[in-house]
This record gives C-alpha cells, structure tokens and sequence, in this order.
C-alpha cells in the first residue's frame, strides 16, 4: 500500500498600501512628494478614476517634481505625451535619445479614447513601458494585461470635494 502526502504551501503576500486626503490644490505638492517616496524607486504609475477627478493635475505635479519644465496636458488626442527634463538620467534612467543620459524624458499616456488594445501597440507602448523612464498612465485599465506586475497603483475618489488617493 502506498500514501501520498499532499502539503499545502500558503503563501502570504503583504500589500502595502497608503492613504493620503488632498483638501486643496495647496496640498498638491506635498502630496505627490508622498506619491514618489511611497513608489521607491517604481516608475510605472497607473491612474484610476472617474473624469474630473484629477488625474491629470497630479501628473503634472509629479513631473514638475521631476524636473519637467515643459508646460504639461492630457495627452488625450495622441495618447502619449513625452516630457524632458534637464536633469541627468532622473535616478538612473537613461534617456531614449540620449545614450549618455544627459536629460532625463517622461511618458504620460491618457487611454480615455482608446477603442481597443490593438491601438496601443500602433504606437510602440513597449519601448515606453519598458523603457526604465516614468510612465504616468491614465485609464491603465484599458491595457491592464499588456501592464509590467510590478506598478504604482494610484486611485483617486472624489467625495465633498475632498480627494482621497489611494496607493498601493
């Protein structure tokens, strides 16, 4: 007669996950100074939220504290916008069209008219996503499953007025 043992391997994985309450645009700042510590050293950044909940406010915010000087949109039409700094290689990452790593660029995608997944890949998203540049995309849901595992997840809910951003 033979037994087979069965174990039973559980795995627990810890989710870190942080709170911040945005009251006024005065508190931005501070708040993406959160954000970008809380990342640690993470450069994919994905967005949710409903329009108008301030996504793209707080992107810009994000890339003025990394030295993006370029006036800042939604790239909403194009789905990609890309933002240069004049700082070296920001922590590390070289720049596309700088093998030196003189400068540093930023991609911020807005997905909102995307129609479909085939869309993104007309526009190369892989040399941007894995670039090792930030990436800041909003509507991250629309290509959820092309997405590294390994993102900042940012939510943002509007209630009173006051936003609540959720990282995790």
């Amino acid at each position: 007669m033979y037994y087979i043992f069965s174990y039973t391997k559980t795995v627990c994985l810890q989710v870190r996950m942080k709170n911040i309450s945005l009251k006024t645009l005065s508190d931005l700042p501070q708040t993406a100074t959160s954000i970008l510590d809380f990342a640690k050293g993470k450069k994919i950044f994905c967005f949710y939220g409903d329009l108008g909940a301030g996504k793209t406010t707080l992107i810009k915010e994000l890339c003025r504290q990394l030295g993006v000087t370029d006036e800042g949109s939604s790239p909403t039409f194009s789905l990609i916008n890309e933002y240069r700094t004049a700082t070296p290689a920001l922590k590390g990452a070289k720049s596309q069209n700088s093998p030196s790593g003189v400068g540093g660029v930023l991609f911020h995608f807005d997905l909102y008219r995307l129609k479909n997944e085939s869309e993104i890949y007309d526009i190369g998203y892989e040399d941007y996503i894995f670039s090792g540049n930030y990436c800041f995309i909003e509507w991250p849901e629309k290509i959820e499953k092309l997405l590294p595992k390994d993102f900042v997840s940012v939510r943002i809910e509007v209630k009173n007025s006051v936003r609540t951003i959720t990282l995790e």
